[in-house]
């Protein structure tokens, strides 16, 4: 016996969804759809957009900063963005103390800082500091939180290098007082992916992202034999899988933890090869 035409349409858009042929706002509001246990009512997901807001800035909370020399080669860390001058980041980057680094997921977050309540050391009219999280201030359980443990937790602290440090305060000051907030990241540009490592063990770095700034998850496709594969975060953004990549058109999608996400389609041509870098489209 036939199967009725609605039922047919269902089974067709159900089919869709799972070989992700359906374009990305379609898919977000189904899945959302699902996970509510709503069933639309009669409306059609095909008109029906989810569209998540931009990125906003957040509350502002009280820290401390610190500074260190940042000379020559130092600016690289535990986010794995090696060079992050040459990578667009420049001095305008932090390390961040263990209650905020959220074992790497804050990596590529960007904040506003002021110097707050010290005349002595803070800069006049209170100017404000833009900075990216590209590095982990570990703790130090040796020394008391208040006393040279500054990183260790629940402490909300900032470890800002010495160039950038004095736009905000006098460094001799050695620590001050701070407020802060998270604000959406302004990138020129892509987001980019740098693939390392080999056909076993391909290594994926995720670069100059806009909006929120940090990635929660990242997903890569191929054009034929590989479908939609969740990559693990291995450190910092460095993302790590054992699929098979090579030999196929890749695809890339990028959740932040706003849950916006961005998908590069067909980034990477079917001849990629390794060291090489791919840019797909930013978020606002």
């Amino acid at each position: 016996m036939a199967l009725p035409l609605r039922a047919l349409l269902g089974l067709l858009f159900l089919l869709l969804v799972v070989g992700g042929l359906l374009p990305d706002h379609v898919q977000a509001w189904e899945t959302g759809h699902r996970r509510h246990g709503r069933s639309g009512h009669g409306r059609n997901p095909l008109v029906h957009k989810h569209h998540r807001p931009k990125f906003k800035p957040g509350p502002w909370i009280n820290a401390h900063a610190t500074f260190y020399d940042g000379g020559s080669g130092t600016f690289g860390g535990a986010c794995g963005y090696d060079d992050v001058v040459n990578k667009g980041y420049g001095l305008e980057t932090v390390a961040l103390s263990e209650a905020l680094f959220n074992q790497g997921q804050a990596c590529g977050a960007c904040y506003e800082i002021k110097c707050v309540d010290d005349p002595q050391w803070c800069k006049p009219g209170q100017p404000s500091l833009f900075v990216t999280a590209t590095n982990h201030c570990p703790p130090n359980y040796y020394e008391s939180s208040e006393n040279g443990g500054w990183c260790n937790p629940p402490r909300h602290h900032f470890d800002i290098a010495k160039p950038v440090f004095s736009k905000i305060a006098d460094y001799t000051a050695g620590i001050i007082p701070v407020s802060y907030r998270r604000v959406p990241c302004q990138k020129r540009g892509g987001i980019r992916f740098t693939i390392t490592g080999n056909p076993y063990f391909n290594e994926v770095l995720v670069w100059n992202v806009g909006g929120a700034g940090d990635v929660v998850s990242l997903q890569v496709k191929g054009n034929k034999n590989l479908k939609w594969t969740p990559m693990k975060r291995t450190w910092g953004q460095r993302w790590v899988t054992d699929a098979m990549m090579v030999g196929e058109s890749l695809t890339f999608r990028v959740r932040a933890s706003d849950g916006r996400f961005s998908t590069a389609w067909h980034i990477a041509p079917k001849n990629w090869q390794f060291g090489q870098t791919f840019e797909g489209k930013n978020f606002k």
